[in-house]
């Protein structure tokens, strides 16, 4: 027996990719049998209702079968289809590994891997100034200090500052790996307002900052007072005049808000007594006693990941909800009127879809801001602790940092992904997000949280130069780590966090970032065309833009060799058919130098 099907292709599943609730769904097979064919089914199942399936007969149109389906509410369903003969049973669904594209056949039900059909409640909005961002993270401790004396502000007790910049940093730990000693550079908010000149010639428009508030370590996920500038980083008038800086240089600014834990010191658990609240630890008449869940009272206690420096806030809690984005003066409220555009979700898969709500319902409130959350896997069909996520679906996150994406351009370009595989994840991610998170995702090559991207690509120039050319024209808003444009290396933190080398950075490096930063804002109208990946053979990928007018191709050799483009290379088959021949046409006897990148506009 042979079936075919792709969900990839409109002839086959038409809309593509994930829907708006009530929209009608075709679906159309074509089944090849030796025998009568008695029927073909269509079962779709909701998420978590595995036992009452849709199931539809599926007309025959000669050679096809087809019906529609039409999804009722908001969420995640799965398909696949039976196929009986009057000799066979067998049942076609995607290949393993959740894959979209064609599937495969499978001889009995328990074996099938379901295709993913996700369904919105509604189109998210986005803000425009957003849509065609390009941006930059900053982690502020060490990026520049605006001091003229370059003193560092407000040093904390049983810490170290760096006797130069170009230290490289590291932990002081204890037996047990707790870090007993944190480093301090001094970057400052009055740093960053000072480079919004070098940060404005580069291209960017909009700077996401790692977290800000009071707190005893450097990097801030410690959250000490969610209502305070941290001391070392200036005065709450440092940061509106940032803000003011930062808005008349036509850039925008998105905060980090680590909800999910607080500080083990801080005024709400205060376990050193360094405030003057009582905290959690102190006592449980403590206001803030509902905040934390005790195991063994006061010692023992939810944390995150077991970081017992991280207490776990219990975001159910009512108290702690309207502190963070329901009452007026709420965390939220508070920094959000004075200026800040966006922020950006520490861990959301440790928030309740409920409390991601509630941010979201805040922060809409505010015209033109943007909620990110940070999630490292296709935020889709994310499971977190036994429950399905739901913050793609309308409502809640607006987009995620596109680690998926990443993870795909650093695998393809050191060979550890073929072309083919590479066309194939893509694709799939196409498919399985809605549209606006797919086009205006919050891309990276690294972060805080990765090893730099030089070292990754294990010091190769040319990798690295194909890497950025991908991080700046695939679909998304591209995010630049700070400091990967002037050549700093370094593996995981705390080696991924050095100061920033404004003495000594590279000059080519930065000429070729500017480059592309400036190129994407040339073309910041692509996040709104029909973006269509293809491969060339095993060594190559690409993809088309087009709307309007408008045209562009960009292709890449992700071999160590030269290839000259044969016909027989192509793999177009989501390429626009009358694109296809255009793309043949400018390639075809082209040869392509190694690790090389290549944009071809109006081709």
């Amino acid at each position: 027996m042979v079936i075919e099907y792709d969900s990839f292709q409109t002839t086959d599943k038409e809309p593509f990719g994930a829907v708006e609730k009530a929209t009608k769904v075709d679906f159309q097979i074509k089944v090849h049998a030796s025998d009568e064919i008695q029927k073909v089914v269509l079962h779709v199942a909701k998420d978590g209702h595995w036992d009452t399936e849709h199931q539809v007969v599926m007309d025959l149109k000669n050679p096809y079968f087809y019906t529609d389906f039409v999804p009722k509410s908001s969420g995640l369903y799965f398909y696949y289809f039976e196929v009986k003969t009057l000799n066979e049973r067998c049942f076609y669904g995607c290949i393993d590994g959740g894959f979209g594209g064609e599937g495969t056949i499978y001889n009995n039900r328990r074996d099938v891997q379901m295709y993913q059909l996700t369904v919105v409640d509604h189109v998210e909005s986005i803000p425009d100034w957003y849509k065609h961002g390009v941006a930059y993270q900053i982690f502020v401790d060490r990026f520049n200090n605006g001091n003229a004396d370059k003193h560092v502000n407000n040093p904390k007790p049983n810490s170290f500052i760096y006797g130069r910049k170009t230290d490289l940093p590291m932990y002081i730990r204890n037996k047990k790996q707790e870090v007993v000693r944190w480093d301090f550079y001094g970057g400052n908010l009055l740093g960053i307002e000072q480079k919004i000149p070098y940060l404005k010639q580069l291209g960017v428009t909009v700077i996401y900052l790692s977290p800000i508030f009071e707190a005893m370590s450097n990097h801030r996920y410690d959250t000490g007072d969610y209502l305070k500038i941290d001391p070392m980083l200036g005065t709450l008038d440092d940061f509106d005049s940032l803000v003011t800086a930062i808005h008349n240089a036509g850039m925008h600014l998105i905060l980090d808000g680590v909800f999910n834990h607080v500080g083990v010191n801080s005024r709400y658990f205060n376990q050193s007594g360094y405030y003057d609240t009582v905290g959690a630890e102190q006592s449980m008449d403590s206001p803030y006693y509902p905040w934390f869940t005790f195991t063994k009272y006061p010692k023992e206690y939810d944390s995150w990941w077991g970081v017992t420096d991280l207490p776990t806030v219990n975001k159910s809690n009512p108290d702690f909800q309207q502190f963070i984005y329901g009452a007026k003066d709420s965390v939220i409220d508070y920094w959000t009127s004075r200026g800040v555009d966006g922020w950006r979700l520490d861990v959301a898969d440790e928030l309740p879809d409920e409390f991601i709500m509630g941010i979201r319902r805040s922060l809409d409130k505010y015209p033109d801001r943007i909620l990110i959350g940070e999630v490292w896997e296709d935020a889709s069909h994310k499971m977190a602790y036994g429950r399905r996520r739901h913050y793609l679906e309308g409502g809640m996150l607006q987009a995620v940092m596109n680690y998926p994406l990443r993870k795909l351009i650093i695998r393809v370009l050191t060979g550890d992904l073929r072309p083919s595989e590479w066309w194939l994840e893509l694709m799939t991610l196409k498919e399985n997000y809605p549209k606006t998170t797919f086009n205006y995702n919050f891309n990276n090559i690294g972060s805080h949280d990765t090893e730099r991207i030089l070292t990754l690509l294990h010091g190769n120039r040319e990798w690295l130069e194909q890497a950025y050319g991908l991080l700046f024209t695939l679909p998304g808003v591209p995010c630049l780590y700070y400091g990967d444009e002037a050549g700093l290396t370094g593996g995981k933190d705390p080696e991924n966090r050095a100061y920033f080398p404004w003495k000594s950075a590279d000059r080519a490096l930065q000429n070729t970032v500017t480059k592309w930063y400036q190129w994407r804002k040339k073309h910041s109208w692509i996040n709104e065309a029909k973006f269509s990946p293809f491969y060339l053979g095993d060594y190559g990928i690409g993809f088309t833009y087009c709307k309007d007018d408008k045209k562009i191709l960009i292709v890449l050799n992700t071999s160590i060799n030269p290839h000259e483009i044969h016909a027989n290379d192509f793999m177009l088959d989501t390429v626009p058919c009358v694109l296809c021949s255009e793309v043949k046409k400018c390639l075809i006897g082209k040869t392509m130098e190694k690790s090389s990148i290549e944009v071809i506009e109006d081709f």
